[in-house]
């Protein structure tokens, strides 16, 4: 009996850590997360290379908890006001960091 009681604490005890492992932090994203952060990442990068005004590759696509970081070089403020406006426009993103410059 108690051998039956020791090895259910022992499995309480490594199902416990398991989850605790997998959990996020405010630095640090849990699988889940960074699984949905990879899926935005994509369709933001697939929504800016559908427009043709813009030229993804100067643009630099990054997520973090569903924030999305922009950046890179771009020749002129349109470039950079539209490709903010597609990557709000992507389902589950929660805000859009700008670090787009002008190249001169």
């Amino acid at each position: 009996m108690k051998l039956s009681k020791y090895l259910s604490t022992f499995f309480f005890a490594v199902i416990l850590t398991t989850l605790v492992g997998c959990a996020s932090s405010s630095k640090q994203e849990g699988t889940g997360e960074y699984i949905d952060d990879t899926v935005i990442t994509t369709k933001v990068k697939a929504a800016i290379v559908k427009e043709p005004k813009l030229k993804s590759a100067e643009i630099n696509v990054e997520t973090f908890k569903g924030v999305v970081q922009l950046s890179g070089f771009v020749s002129s403020q349109q470039s950079i006001s539209r490709a903010v406006e597609i990557a709000r426009s992507v389902k589950g993103v929660k805000s859009v960091n700008n670090d787009m410059r002008l190249k001169y």
